[in-house]
C-alpha cells in the first residue's frame, strides 16, 4: 500500500506521516480528574494497541492531574504518548499549568470554539505560543458540530453573490477545510513549524467525509488525521467508519485513524482501538495481531463448537499479543484457520500457517490439524480445543522464537 506524501510529526517516539506506517489512536472517557481511573484506561487502551492516546484536559483539576497520570504510567512502564483536547479554555489551562503543558505530548486544538469574536485569534496565537514554547506538535481538528461560524458565514456571503449559488451542503465542506487550511497557515506565520501541525476534518456522513479528505490531500502536504466523528454504536458505528476509511486509506489518504464508537453501556473502550487494527489489516496496511479466519457456519455446522473454538482462539491470540510482540518478531502476520466442516476446512486450513478443520454434522467426529499446508496431526475426542490451542502456542515458539 503506498501511502500519500505527507510531512512527518513526530510526537514523542511515535512518527505520524512521512512515509511512516498509519498510527492507531484512541481517546478516553474517563474524569481526567481522576487520575488513578484515567490512567488504568490509558494502559489499557495501550495495552490494546493504541499508540496514541488523547484525554480530555478540560478545566483546572483535570490540567493539574495530567502529570500525576504520566507518573502513573512510568510506574507501569507505559510511555504511550498523551494528547490534550483542549476547547473554550485551553489557552488558559497552558499558562496556569506548565507541568501539563509540558507532560503531554501533542495539543488538540478546535478552531471553532478556541475563541469567539475579537477572542479567536489572541487565543488561538496563545496556544500556538504555547506549542512553540515546549516544542509540542498540535492537531488542528476541525469538527462540523462546532464549525467556526464566522469562516462559514463569509463563505456563505460569497456564494449567495454568485449568479448561480452552490449547493449548501458544498459549502459546509469547503467552510470545514478552509477553516484547516487558515488555521494551519496562521500557526505557520506564528512560528510553527510545518512539520508539527497534523489537521484533521471531521464529519459525521460518509460521503462527506470522504469528499473533504480527498480535498484536504489535494490541496496540503500536512499528516492528516481520519476519524468519522459521531460514528455511531455497535454494528452501525463499525460499519460507517469502515466504510469512509477504507476508501481513504486505499487512495493513500491518512497517517493516523481513530474509530469514534459509542460504547456499549460499560462496554470496553479499548473496541475502538480492535476496530482501527482490523481495519487496517484486513486491508493488508498493517499487521497487529495473528489474523482468525474463520466459516459463517450452515447446515452443515448446526454444532457451534467450532464458532467457540474460533472465538477462544482469537481473544487468546489478542491476548498474548502484548508479551509475544517483544519476543516474536513477525507473529502478528500469522493465520490460523478454524472451520466448521469439510467442503473448505481442509483447504482453507492448508492455505493459512496454521489450521484446524472440525466436524460438521454427520461427519466423522476428527479434527485434522494442518502447519504449512501438511496435516501433522489429527484431534479427537473431548479436548480438541485445548489440544489445539497447545499446538498454535508451539507453532508461535518454534516458528517464530530465538531470531535475532
Amino acid at each position: 500500500m503506498i501511502r500519500r506524501n505527507s510531512l512527518g510529526v513526530a510526537v514523542d517516539n511515535v512518527m505520524i506521516g512521512g512515509g511512516s506506517p498509519v498510527v492507531v489512536q484512541s481517546m478516553t472517557n474517563t474524569d481526567t480528574a481522576d487520575a488513578e481511573s484515567t490512567a488504568q484506561q490509558i494502559y489499557e487502551l495501550a495495552r490494546a494497541g493504541s499508540e496514541l492516546v488523547r484525554i480530555t484536559v478540560d478545566r483546572d483539576e483535570s490540567a493539574a492531574a495530567v502529570p500525576q497520570i504520566k507518573e502513573l504510567l512510568a510506574r507501569r512502564n507505559c510511555s504511550v504518548p498523551l494528547i490534550g483536547d483542549f476547547h473554550f479554555n485551553g489557552h488558559k489551562l497552558l499558562d496556569k499549568y506548565p507541568d501539563c503543558a509540558a507532560a503531554l505530548a501533542k495539543y488538540r486544538i478546535n478552531p471553532g470554539n478556541v475563541g469567539k469574536g475579537s477572542k479567536r485569534d489572541p487565543q488561538f496565537a496563545q496556544m500556538i505560543e504555547f506549542a512553540c514554547r515546549y516544542q509540542k506538535p498540535v492537531r488542528i481538528g476541525v469538527n462540523w458540530g462546532s464549525l467556526d461560524q464566522s469562516v462559514l458565514a463569509r463563505l456563505l456571503d460569497a456564494n449567495a453573490a454568485l449568479s448561480e449559488p452552490k449547493p449548501l451542503a458544498e459549502i459546509m465542506r469547503e467552510a470545514v477545510i478552509t477553516s484547516a487550511l487558515e488555521s494551519a497557515d496562521k500557526a505557520v506565520e506564528l512560528g510553527l513549524p510545518k512539520n508539527r501541525i497534523v489537521l484533521s476534518c471531521k464529519m459525521s456522513g460518509v460521503q462527506e467525509l470522504i469528499a473533504v479528505y480527498q480535498s484536504m490531500a489535494a490541496r496540503c502536504d500536512y499528516a492528516l488525521h481520519l476519524g468519522l466523528t459521531e460514528a455511531g454504536m455497535g454494528s452501525k458505528g463499525i460499519v460507517a467508519s469502515t466504510a469512509a476509511l477504507s476508501v481513504l486509506l486505499q487512495q493513500g489518504i491518512g497517517d493516523t485513524i481513530r474509530i469514534s464508537l459509542t460504547p456499549e453501556p460499560g462496554g470496553d473502550r479499548s473496541m475502538e482501538v480492535v476496530v482501527a487494527q482490523e481495519i487496517l489489516q484486513t486491508m493488508g496496511i498493517r499487521s497487529f495481531t495473528p489474523m482468525v479466519i474463520s466459516c459463517p457456519g450452515c447446515g452443515r455446522t448446526t454444532s457451534d463448537y467450532f464458532q467457540k473454538l474460533a472465538q477462544q482462539i482469537q481473544s487468546h491470540l489478542r491476548h498474548q499479543m502484548p508479551e509475544w510482540k517483544k519476543r516474536y518478531k513477525g507473529v502478528e502476520d500469522m493465520h490460523v484457520a478454524v472451520m466448521g466442516c469439510v467442503v473448505n476446512g481442509p483447504g482453507e486450513s492448508k492455505n493459512a500457517n496454521i489450521g484446524i478443520s472440525l466436524p460438521g454434522t454427520g461427519e466423522q467426529p476428527v479434527a485434522p490439524v494442518f502447519e504449512d499446508g501438511q496435516k501433522t496431526v489429527t484431534l479427537k475426542g473431548e479436548r480438541i480445543a485445548e489440544e489445539f490451542q497447545a499446538i498454535v502456542e508451539r507453532y508461535v515458539e518454534t516458528h517464530y522464537g530465538n531470531q535475532s
